[in-house]
C-alpha cells in the first residue's frame, strides 16, 4: 500500500465536493487545487557573514524535507555593499507529497505556536488566484531547535493554486484550515 498524506486524501473525499457545490462547479477539473508552495527566505546579513546563508539553506531543508537551494542577488548596490552573484537568501518549491505534509505541519502545529496569534491576514493574495504570508520567526517549526538557529529569520509562503480569483483561492484554503482572521468573506 502506497502512502497518501492526509491532506490529499481529505482534499479528495471532502474539500473538492465542498468546493464544488460552493463556487457552482459542474466538471470536476475545474475545481481549484494548491499546484505548489514556494518558501523563501531571505538573509539581509548574508552579505557580511556567508554561513548565515549555509545555515538558512540547512533550516529550509530540515523543515521542508527537500533540500534547498540558495538565492544570489541579481545586481549590484553599492548603498548596501552588495554585488552581483553574492548569496543572500535560501528558497525552496514543494509539490506532491511533501507539499501536502509541509501543508499540514504548517496548519496544525507551526501557526498555534505564532506569538499572540489572532488569524492570517486576508491581504496576500495577487488577484490570480495565489496566496503570500509572511512568517515571522522559524522557530514556530518543531524540527528548528532553538539551541541550533544563528539567527531569527522570517519566512515568506507562497501558495500557487489552480484558481482563477481571489475568492476560489480564499475557499480552498479556508477548506484546507486556514485560521483566516475574518471568517467571512
Amino acid at each position: 500500500m502506497t502512502y497518501i498524506p492526509r491532506l490529499r486524501e481529505k482534499y479528495e473525499k471532502e474539500i473538492k465536493a465542498n468546493l464544488a457545490k460552493e463556487l457552482g462547479y459542474t466538471t470536476p477539473m475545474a475545481i481549484p487545487k494548491i499546484e505548489k508552495i514556494a518558501i523563501n527566505q531571505g538573509i539581509g546579513d548574508g552579505i557580511t557573514d556567508k554561513k548565515l546563508v549555509d545555515k538558512a539553506v540547512e533550516e529550509l531543508t530540515l523543515l521542508t524535507g527537500q533540500k534547498a537551494v540558495h538565492t544570489y542577488s541579481k545586481k549590484d548596490i553599492s548603498n548596501f555593499k552588495l554585488r552581483k552573484g553574492m548569496p543572500i537568501g535560501a528558497r525552496v518549491t514543494l509539490r506532491g507529497t511533501l507539499m501536502y505534509e509541509f501543508l499540514d505541519r504548517l496548519t496544525a502545529v507551526a501557526m498555534p505556536r505564532i506569538r499572540d496569534f489572532k488569524g492570517i491576514n486576508e491581504k496576500g493574495f495577487d488577484g490570480f488566484g495565489n496566496y503570500t504570508f509572511g512568517v515571522p520567526e522559524q522557530i514556530i517549526f518543531p524540527e528548528i531547535s532553538l539551541e541550533s538557529i544563528a539567527k531569527l529569520n522570517g519566512l515568506n509562503i507562497t501558495f500557487v493554486t489552480s484558481a482563477k480569483t481571489d475568492k476560489e483561492c480564499y475557499a480552498l484554503l479556508k477548506e484546507f484550515g486556514f485560521p483566516f482572521k475574518n471568517a467571512n468573506k
